[in-house]
């Protein structure tokens, strides 16, 4: 090769390169871009505390605690009007006065 070729291809090869670098960045520039604001988005996440998840997952297990609670009160008022009944109490505590037939299931 002779220095008058170099002196043809220099040239050629600089637009090629040129090109190939204008195009890169035409293409790339918007993908680097998204990609900055992810990494921001990320960042900015890591940083601010998680209290909105937790806190629902908190409030989920209140209300389920407090149906469960609400349940058992029933249950309670139930039990509590069963033993409170004379008639129940009569045949709980076994009245030895009256004499009780036994009963045909």
């Amino acid at each position: 090769m002779g220095v008058g070729q170099l002196e043809l291809i220099a040239p050629m090869i600089f637009a090629i390169i040129l090109t190939l670098t204008i195009g890169g960045v035409i293409l790339l520039k918007p993908i680097a871009n998204k990609l900055g604001h992810l990494l921001e988005a990320i960042a900015k996440e890591k940083s601010e505390p998680h209290l909105g998840g937790e806190l629902g997952h908190i409030r989920d297990l209140l209300e389920t605690t407090n149906a469960r609670l609400t349940l058992l009160e029933e249950r309670q008022d139930f039990t509590d009007a069963l033993l409170q009944d004379p008639e129940r109490r009569k045949l709980r505590l076994g009245n030895p006065s009256e004499k009780t037939e036994p009963r045909e299931d």
